[in-house]
C-alpha cells in the first residue's frame, strides 16, 4: 500500500528540518524560522547556535521551567493552545465546538475495553503551534501500562480542520498511552500527528518510529514504568496535539476553551 500524500511530504520536510547546512546558511534559515514565526526565545539559546532546523524545534529549557507544586496540581503537559475541553459523553468528545468524535476509534482495538472506564470522565485537547515549545512532559504522577502506536495519515491539525474535517484525529497518526494516578484512576494520553512532524519521539519507548512504512497498530506492555509530574517523555518534530482523557472523579479541570497554557502551570485539580 502506497504511503498518503501527507506522509511523503512530512517524511521530505523532516529530510530538510534534518539537515545540517553550513554554519552562515543554517544561521540564516533558523533566523528566518523564528522571525516568521514569532517564536519566543528568551528561554533558550540564540537561534544561530542550533546545529539543524529540527534542533531549534526540539529545543530544551537553557533554565527549567517551574512546575506548579502539589499533589493535587495536574499541569499541562506542553505550552500549548487549551481547543476545547469537556465531560465525555455516551463515548465521545469534540475535537473543536461542534465537531464530536467516537474516543472508541481515536484509542483502537487495544483499549475497547477502557471506553467505559472513561465515561463521565474529563477530556483535554492542547493544540501546540509550530512556535511552541515541542516538547511534551507527564501531567502528574502516573504509573504507565502500555503503549500502542496507530498508524494513520498526517493532515495538518490546525483550526480550520478541526472545524471542517470529520474525525480528524482518527484519521492521522497517534500515539496512545494507557496509564494511571496514585489513586488508581485511570489516564489515556494521546499524541497526535500533523502535517510536517517528521516524528513523534517517547523517551520510554524507542520501538516507536512515527511516519514510517508501519501499517498496522503496535502494542507495547510494561511491568513497572512510573513517571513523575513535569518528567519529560517525549517531543514532536514540528507542532502538533496532545489530548487527555480522565476517567470520572480523577480531576476537576480549571481551563477555558482558547486558554494559552504553559508547561508547568496548573490546568486540573487532582481529585
Amino acid at each position: 500500500m502506497s504511503r498518503h500524500y501527507t506522509s511523503v511530504i512530512s517524511s521530505a520536510f523532516g529530510k530538510f528540518a534534518s539537515k545540517r547546512f553550513s554554519p552562515s546558511i543554517q544561521k540564516i534559515i533558523n533566523k528566518s524560522y523564528v522571525s516568521l514565526m514569532g517564536l519566543d526565545m528568551s528561554e533558550f539559546n540564540p537561534p544561530e547556535t542550533y546545529p539543524t532546523l529540527n534542533a531549534l524545534f526540539t529545543r530544551s529549557f537553557v533554565k527549567e521551567r517551574q512546575i506548579a507544586e502539589g499533589e493535587d496540581s495536574m499541569i499541562a503537559p506542553a505550552d500549548s493552545l487549551v481547543t476545547h475541553f469537556g465531560t465525555i459523553k455516551e463515548g465521545q468528545a469534540y475535537q473543536i465546538k461542534g465537531m464530536k468524535y467516537a474516543i472508541d476509534g481515536l484509542l483502537g482495538s487495544d483499549y475497547a475495553d477502557r471506553v467505559s472506564d472513561l465515561e463521565e470522565g474529563e477530556f483535554i485537547n492542547f493544540y501546540l503551534s509550530p512556535k511552541d515549545y515541542h516538547r511534551y512532559h507527564m501531567p502528574m504522577d502516573l504509573t504507565i501500562k502500555s503503549l500502542t502506536h496507530i498508524p494513520g495519515k498526517i493532515y495538518p491539525v490546525n483550526m480550520p480542520l478541526l472545524r471542517h474535517k470529520k474525525d480528524l484525529f482518527i484519521e492521522n497518526e497517534r500515539v496512545v498511552i494507557e496509564c494511571f494516578d496514585t489513586k488508581g484512576h485511570l489516564h489515556m494520553l494521546v499524541l497526535v500527528g500533523a502535517l510536517n512532524v517528521g516524528k513523534m519521539v517517547v523517551t520510554f519507548e524507542e520501538h516507536v518510529q512515527t511516519n514510517s512504512h508501519i501499517r498496522e497498530p503496535e502494542h507495547y506492555r510494561y511491568d513497572d514504568l512510573k513517571m513523575k509530574k513535569g518528567e519529560l517523555f517525549g517531543w514532536f518534530e514540528m507542532g502538533s496535539t496532545i489530548l487527555t482523557f480522565s476517567q470520572k472523579g480523577a480531576i476537576k479541570p480549571e481551563v477555558s476553551i482558547n486558554q494559552k497554557v504553559k508547561f508547568g502551570e496548573e490546568i486540573a485539580k487532582i481529585l
